[in-house]
């Protein structure tokens, strides 16, 4: 005889993921239309230009989230990847600026007259645009590897990527000669496309860029968690020694997927530098890849609108309060830090998906039940033989 355990059909549950997707898909056009549309109405010109920031600094949390959230590589040295995508762009608007056989200004008051070899191939735009992501691809895919092959993980990764910034901070700080050191490379007044990169026109291009580069990479680390790779992803985070048991060799994923977020980070960082104005060593400072990294923990990890939201949140909040009230910023992130470890150790959108109200849970993805099956109960007499048989 067969129990009344009630059990959901398989296409019941296809209905489920249909309807969440299409939420998806209707929470990204929303997005667009808000970001692309609406506050461009909205805001002033120097509120918009914070904003797009704001959205490439979002870019670089979806990076971040990709290995830390869903791999389990907590890195505090994504400043190096984003800081070279920031001076490969750079390098190619101080050339594009300049006429036929000159050379950036600043090599003038350390006595270079030629340019050097390798600012060359950065007069091209098509291999600007390639090197802004393959670039920080490469030297993520490399430090990944000679790391992940020795199988050096948590915390003792977390210590080599920080060590690897200070590397590469100094090295950068000290090449006065050949990239204008602590100085760093302006953008605002070099020319692309005809105009100055820090006019309002050129500003609001780079900003619907940013926009739709960041659906773009939201989509793709939607579909690189998405599926089987993800799953395994997820797996090399919660047990990596039974992955390698499953037959799996978790270190060709985590170079890939540390390639990739290098990728990420590269791109936001080109974008963040044509808005700020300038790329320098600064980038690459330890604070602010600590930050990158509180941004995803006050979104949620493994989530990546958690995120978006958590940059775009920290960031506007440190934007208004820092213009009232200096002093205190530091105060706030500090004790924003310590209210997400202790209290929503699942950041906000973790918080909305397992302990808000339904109707909130529903929105944001509420995890699906396991898959019930209906339970035969055994005739009378079978029982009693087996209760027989086992005493």
């Amino acid at each position: 005889m067969v129990t009344d355990t009630p059990v959901r059909p398989r296409r019941e549950v296809k209905a489920q993921k249909s309807r969440q997707r299409t939420l998806e898909i209707v929470g990204i056009i929303a997005f667009v239309v808000l970001m692309a549309v609406i506050l461009p109405l909205l805001l002033s010109g120097f509120r918009l230009g914070l904003l797009g920031r704001f959205l490439s600094l979002a870019i670089v949390a979806l990076g971040i989230d990709l290995i830390w959230g869903f791999t389990g590589l907590l890195s505090l040295g994504h400043g190096i990847f984003f800081a070279l995508g920031g001076y490969a762009f750079a390098m190619f608007l101080q050339l594009n600026s300049l006429g036929e056989g000159q050379i950036p200004e600043f090599f003038g008051l350390y006595g270079v007259d030629t340019l050097p070899w390798f600012w060359e191939p950065f007069a091209s735009l098509p291999f600007t645009l390639i090197a802004i992501f393959t670039i920080p691809a490469i030297v993520a895919g490399l430090l990944g590897y000679l790391v992940f092959r020795n199988r050096i993980r948590g915390v003792y990764f977390s210590i080599l990527t920080q060590a690897a910034l200070v590397v590469f901070f100094n090295l950068f700080n000290g090449q006065q000669k050949w990239i204008n050191g602590t100085n760093g490379l302006k953008t605002d007044t070099s020319v692309f496309m005809g105009q100055e990169v820090g006019s309002d026109r050129m500003q609001m291009t780079f900003y619907l860029i940013t926009v739709v580069m960041l659906v773009l990479m939201y989509l793709l680390c939607r579909w690189l968690t998405s599926g089987r790779f993800g799953r395994l992803l997820v797996a090399i985070r919660d047990d990596e020694n039974r992955v390698r048991f499953s037959g799996y060799d978790p270190t060709g994923f985590k170079v890939l997927v540390f390639a990739v977020s290098g990728a990420i980070a590269g791109i936001a960082g080109a974008l963040y530098t044509v808005q700020s104005g300038i790329v320098s060593p600064q980038f690459m400072d330890i604070a602010f890849s600590i930050e990158m990294v509180i941004w995803v923990a006050v979104g949620g990890r493994a989530t990546l609108v958690g995120a978006i939201l958590g940059a775009l949140l920290v960031n506007w909040a440190r934007a208004l309060l820092s213009e009232s009230f200096p002093e205190v910023w530091l105060f706030f992130q500090g004790a924003l830090f310590l209210l997400v470890v202790t209290a929503l150790p699942d950041g906000i959108v973790g918080w909305l998906r397992n302990q808000a109200p339904d109707g909130l849970r529903s929105l944001m993805g509420k995890p699906e039940p396991l898959m019930t099956y209906p339970q035969v109960e055994l005739d009378p007499d079978v029982q009693q033989e087996r209760s027989e048989i086992s005493e």
